[in-house]
């Protein structure tokens, strides 16, 4: 590699295309070398604190599954500092979550048809099993949080809280803590072969769909029986807590009465999996069970341990997706 800066470290323009190629070190290179500017944006923005380093940490995430849309390499420092920037605005707009498709639209470039969505841009980059492969090195708190922040609708920290059963600064703790892990991580796994996170996701969306059109056809305690633990415990929205027959049962009364479930998104990692489904009720009982449905397996060998489910407050629209992992 040519043209070094005086300490040896390449210029912008190197480690803009080599991060583009997949190289994490040069990723990491080029971030750390503007940490301290990007620092200064949220600091004057933000002002000394908590938030600012969060706005820090929340760009950085998003510059690492975005490098591929910077069209200049070497506008890196303003198009870094943008980022920051545009992550400070919207944490002063708006002091609960921000949902990342609404971020990652802040730096969409030379694009049409509206913001990217997040696993779009994840598939198309070669980071993506990179990042993954980052996700799997966190706890499984901070992973669930993670996971649920950046790649589903459940997206503010009041719904991730109750989801989760946790407290809301629990929510803002971890995650902060996610990012700060994930970035160290993100660094130690860059030399590392990676999970194929697109066929894992595959796999787990195929095991989705089957076992939703099983349930619909009063199968489903048959179709999860390959990949569920005996000992499976299901937690309801309402806290209640009750084995695979109940869901069964409950599963079975609905489609009875005409409701239908329709998968949407499903996000996987190898010890927690996500699936968001749209629930389509009848037209003569337009409100017989809520719009959506988030379903948290826990994974334990790769058998489902634990199943919490849980009703978003909004029902999440359009076509069908997959979020890698």
């Amino acid at each position: 590699m040519t043209d070094l800066l005086p300490s040896g470290v390449p210029p912008d323009l190197h480690l803009v295309r080599a991060a583009q190629s997949g190289d994490a070190a040069s990723l990491g290179l080029l971030l750390a070398r503007h940490r301290a500017p990007m620092y200064g944006v949220a600091l004057a923005m933000l002002g000394h604190g908590p938030d600012a380093e969060d706005a820090v940490q929340e760009a950085a995430l998003i510059a690492l599954r975005r490098i591929g849309d910077l069209r200049d390499p070497e506008a890196a420092g303003p198009w870094l500092r943008m980022v920051v920037r545009n992550v400070s605005r919207a944490q002063l707009r708006r002091k609960s979550a921000v949902p990342v498709a609404e971020l990652e639209g802040f730096v969409a470039m030379d694009r049409s048809g509206g913001p990217p969505d997040p696993a779009d841009v994840l598939d198309e980059q070669v980071l993506r099993d990179w990042i993954w492969s980052a996700l799997e090195q966190l706890s499984p708190g901070l992973r669930l949080v993670t996971m649920l922040r950046y790649f589903t609708d459940v997206t503010s920290y009041e719904e991730i809280a109750l989801l989760c059963g946790i407290a809301v600064g629990t929510v803002r703790s971890r995650l902060n803590q996610a990012r700060a892990k994930l970035a160290a991580a993100l660094l130690s796994l860059g030399d590392r072969v990676h999970d194929d996170a697109a066929s894992l996701t595959a796999r787990h969306r195929l095991l989705a769909e089957q076992t939703l059109i099983a349930a619909h056809h009063g199968e489903l305690a048959s179709a999860w029986a390959g990949w569920r633990s005996p000992r499976l415990e299901v937690t309801w929205p309402t806290g209640k807590r009750s084995d695979l027959d109940y869901l069964g049962f409950s599963f079975g009364r609905d489609v009875s009465e005409g409701v239908r479930q329709k998968l949407l998104n499903v996000v996987a990692s190898r010890e927690v999996v996500i699936w968001e489904t749209a629930i389509v009720n009848p037209p003569e009982d337009p409100f017989h069970c809520p719009p959506g449905v988030v379903w948290v397996h826990f994974l334990d060998r790769d058998r489902d341990d634990r199943l919490r489910l849980y009703h978003p407050r909004h029902r999440r629209g359009g076509p069908s997706k997959d979020h890698g992992g």
